[in-house]
């Protein structure tokens, strides 16, 4: 759901119904109200609000207890700071990245967080206003300059923010801090400091990788990057080996395995993740589509980035499979009704099949919703803005990966017995592919930040995922989703905000949920502190909880660091 600053790369490049919130239990069939027309959503202003940085270590307070074996540190990231001086950011995904460390040692818990010292940040700071334009925001003009000097600053190619506030990600066992734009930033996870800044540009024809990249078990990596052009745009498989060579420790050795062309010329898709199984990367273009040409003069039309993006329903949206091994494009022309998606949950391979499980939307225009005064609003201009919203919810798609050329028209060419997911032989040759919801039939709230036993599952044909519940515009509770009995369990705290759900096995289980959950939840209660949760992830009960004493804003990703 969170794509900050991820589209500022394309000037360098060219240039060169009313909801009702429920409560289900592990049957997913009882349900409880807890609002309706008559109660309005809680404010949730200051969970979007500039806090302080905590810069030396805390101690939490442990209520419960955290399990002995749980050593190691939970890494998180998102927008801390929406003002330098006068000056506001407009879009949630504006905010300068913030780090977060929670420390967990023999059932204790410390925390600190430090904003990352990011070149974007740095030129805020010192100029005391937005210098760097982000995703949703313009940066004006200096005020200090004359009219003709500030008219013409209009036509200067615009500096890219290396505001890098989505996810951690590692390459060659060490880790950055990502967003979608060419930049990432290497941070020490010990002491939270910015080490090095890395431009993908300097190692490979791209303008920039996911913050979602996908892992073998050795270690290799896999992203996707965009190269934009006059001619054209392209979608770029990455690989990343994991070796550190003489070259250096950064992303040397990176290398395009496969480029699929856009479907439109200067209109490519957005995208935020991709599948990946054990032999194929799964992409998905979608009709949320960036107008190159818009976002190239953005600047002198005074219009921010995110006035380029738009919703196109009237185009389909269509499934790339590739061989990861080979880099082949394979020749199925596969599409679905319009609809977008930011997180995959799993994709694997079963009976000639490539299954990806995602959290769909029918609606491409929630980047929209997530302006800050929007965030900010309260009683019902804010319930007007959550009914505005669209709702994700966990979907399957089967992909038949060989299908002759003599294949019936209009049959269902899916062997799997377990998935009610069709895909179908239309007559220009093109594979329809129709959803299987994983979810109960009743579910009104929608599902997202999802998250499995990578480790284990990740490419493999899995049960269990983890996610937050949205019964408002963020989390407001933690879900296990049984995708093969389509149940749910629930954790719930009123006026408490979850964020993602982060799964760290047991030391040597072979069991798929046999291991914690963690998760920060936050509140906009003054009164009431901040908390890392942890839960038993078979059952979903909680264990403990370590509260701060400080303020902390929603955030977005984040990884676990065992020790």
């Amino acid at each position: 759901m969170n794509s900050p600053g991820w589209v500022a790369q394309l000037v360098g490049a060219l240039s060169c119904t009313p909801k009702v919130m429920k409560k289900y239990t592990e049957s997913g069939h009882e349900t409880k109200a807890i609002f309706g027309k008559q109660e309005s959503l809680p404010c949730i202003a200051p969970l979007v609000t500039t806090v302080e940085e905590t810069p030396q270590t805390i101690s939490a307070e442990v209520q419960g207890h955290f399990p002995k074996w749980l050593s190691g540190s939970l890494l998180r990231i998102g927008p801390g700071k929406f003002e330098f001086g006068k000056d506001k950011y407009n879009h949630w995904f504006d905010g300068m990245a913030l780090l977060h460390q929670f420390r967990m040692e023999k059932g204790t818990v410390t925390y600190r967080s430090k904003f990352l010292q990011s070149d974007s940040y740095k030129a805020n700071s010192l100029h005391n206003r937005i210098v760097v334009s982000e995703f949703g925001t313009l940066a004006l003009p200096d005020p200090c300059k004359n009219v003709f000097e500030r008219f013409l600053s209009k036509f200067e190619m615009p500096t890219i923010s290396d505001n890098t506030n989505v996810n951690y990600v590692q390459y060659k066992g060490d880790y950055y801090v990502s967003t979608e734009v060419n930049f990432m930033n290497k941070v020490d996870i010990e002491t939270l400091e910015k080490t090095e800044k890395v431009d993908w540009s300097k190692f490979i024809a791209v303008n920039g990788a996911t913050a979602h990249p996908h892992y073998d078990p050795d270690g290799t990596a896999y992203n996707m990057g965009n190269s934009y052009g006059l001619h054209g745009s392209c979608y770029n498989i990455i690989r990343v080996p994991p070796e550190k060579t003489d070259l250096g420790d950064t992303i040397h050795g990176a290398q395009v395995i496969c480029s699929i062309a856009s479907a439109e010329r200067l209109k490519p898709s957005y995208y935020h993740s991709f599948g990946m199984t054990e032999n194929y990367i799964i992409f998905i273009e979608q009709p949320l589509k960036m107008n190159l040409w818009k976002i190239l003069t953005c600047k002198i039309q005074g219009k921010a980035i995110s006035d380029g993006i738009s919703w196109e329903p009237q185009c389909t949206t269509r499934f790339h499979v590739v061989n990861k091994c080979s880099g082949e494009l394979l020749p199925g022309k596969y599409c679905s009704k319009p609809f977008v998606t930011f997180h995959q949950i799993n994709a694997f391979e079963d009976q000639g099949c490539v299954v990806i499980d995602l959290c769909c939307q029918d609606d491409g225009r929630s980047l929209e919703i997530y302006q800050l005064q929007n965030l900010r609003k309260a009683g019902k201009e804010l319930d007007q803005v959550y009914n505005s919203a669209a709702t994700s919810f966990p979907r399957r798609f089967v992909l038949p990966l060989h299908v002759s050329l003599d294949a019936p028209e209009g049959e269902n060419l899916s062997p799997l017995s377990y998935s009610s997911a069709s895909a179908t032989k239309q007559a220009d040759g093109k594979i329809w592919c129709t959803y299987e919801n994983l979810y109960p039939e009743n579910l009104e709230g929608g599902i997202e930040f999802p998250q499995i036993n990578y480790g284990q599952v990740s490419g493999k044909k899995y049960r269990f995922f983890y996610g937050c519940g949205f019964q408002h515009l963020v989390g407001d509770s933690l879900v296990k989703v049984d995708v093969v009995n389509k149940t749910l369990k629930v954790w719930r705290e009123d006026g408490f905000y979850p964020a993602e759900p982060v799964f760290v096995p047991v030391p040597g289980t072979s069991e798929e949920d046999g291991g914690v959950i963690l998760s920060v939840v936050i509140t906009p209660n003054q009164n009431k502190s901040n908390f890392l949760l942890v839960l038993d992830a078979k059952n979903f009960e909680e264990l403990g909880r370590a509260e701060v004493p400080v303020q902390m804003p929603y955030g977005f990703h984040g990884t676990f660091v065992p020790t």
